[in-house]
């Protein structure tokens, strides 16, 4: 099992990924919502979890949109924070080591503006000790003129995970939007380029409007809604995807709870994200992961490996 493997460690539900990545519980934390992992730390103990994906890394550092970049909606959240990061400089010398002592996998979400800027992050990332993989984010809906180009498009998904696995031995966990015609096509895409592992979804192109002022809540006009409001749109690309593809699958899109991981692992998922509802409840993923694996281990219960994608559907 990986390095990060600890007495404490959850056997009944750990999950290897492939290439590499292996997980002491199918419980991740989604990029954007737990920065580097120091403030939360605090919070929960990350040791309990399978990995902590990290916030988006450029080359360069960015500061992102203008405020307001998040506002509160409906059953979840908009954002346009614009992948503000520190760029892969800094976070090489000051996020990096912190990271190494959290005790769970680290897989390094890294955005773009191009292929070339891909593919330099990663090569600057390869030789660096204590990450377990790369998340490559296609699909932004956030930042004009990027990333979700390239996921939104068959050829250029294609293109930039060919030009990646040719850098890197490490995992490759390529993550989709929603926002296109055919999320499946984009995921085959992906996966003969030679992604090892796919994650979706992404967040929903949404907009919100003070009718008051007559103005959108948010200063970029649209933004990336997130959320328990948009688990059904995530459970059904999920399974959608699970159909077309034979390498693993990380859902996310709404998890609130226990029953909602449950969920997407029986449309197909191997793993799940959660995201939006760490900024509600710090400590969910330790829960989640706790609860995960007391089901799993309980006398009588399905393995896991069979529980994925068990969906009864005739």
């Amino acid at each position: 099992m990986s390095q990060h493997r600890t007495s404490s460690a959850a056997p009944f539900a750990a999950v290897s990924l492939g290439r590499g990545l292996e997980l002491q519980s199918p419980v991740l934390l989604a990029s954007g919502t737990v920065s580097y992992g120091e403030e939360l730390s605090q919070l929960c103990d990350l040791s309990k979890i399978g990995g902590l994906v990290t916030k988006a890394i450029s080359l360069e550092p960015r500061v992102g949109n203008p405020a307001q970049r998040i506002a509160e909606t409906p059953s979840g959240m908009i954002n346009a924070i614009g992948l503000a990061n520190v760029g892969i400089e800094r976070f090489i010398a000051e996020k990096v080591p912190f990271l190494r002592t959290l005790g769970t996998a680290v897989i390094v979400n890294i955005a773009g503006r191009s292929i070339d800027d891909y593919c330099e992050v990663v090569s600057r990332l390869d030789g660096v000790e204590g990450l377990n993989g790369y998340e490559i984010n296609l699909s932004c809906p956030n930042v004009k003129g990027e990333c979700m180009i390239m996921g939104v498009n068959r050829e250029a998904t294609f293109e930039i995970v060919s030009e990646l696995r040719k850098i890197t031995a490490r995992h490759l966990m390529i993550k989709l939007t929603p926002n296109v015609t055919s999320i499946s096509s984009i995921a085959l895409a992906a996966e003969e380029a030679g992604a090892d592992s796919l994650s979706l979804i992404n967040t929903v192109v949404g907009m919100a409007i003070n009718h008051k002022t007559r103005r959108p809540l948010l200063q970029n006009i649209t933004g990336g809604l997130s959320g328990p409001a948009i688990k059904p749109i995530a459970l059904a690309k999920v399974w959608e995807v699970y159909g077309a593809v034979k390498i693993p699958i990380v859902g996310m899109g709404g998890i609130a709870g226990f029953e909602d991981a449950m969920e997407f692992l029986l449309a197909g998922a191997k793993a799940v994200q959660i995201g939006t509802m760490n900024f509600v409840y710090p400590d969910i993923g330790e829960k989640v992961a706790t609860a995960i694996e007391e089901y799993f281990s309980a006398p009588g219960a399905m393995p896991l490996r069979e529980y994925c994608g068990s969906l009864i559907t005739g």
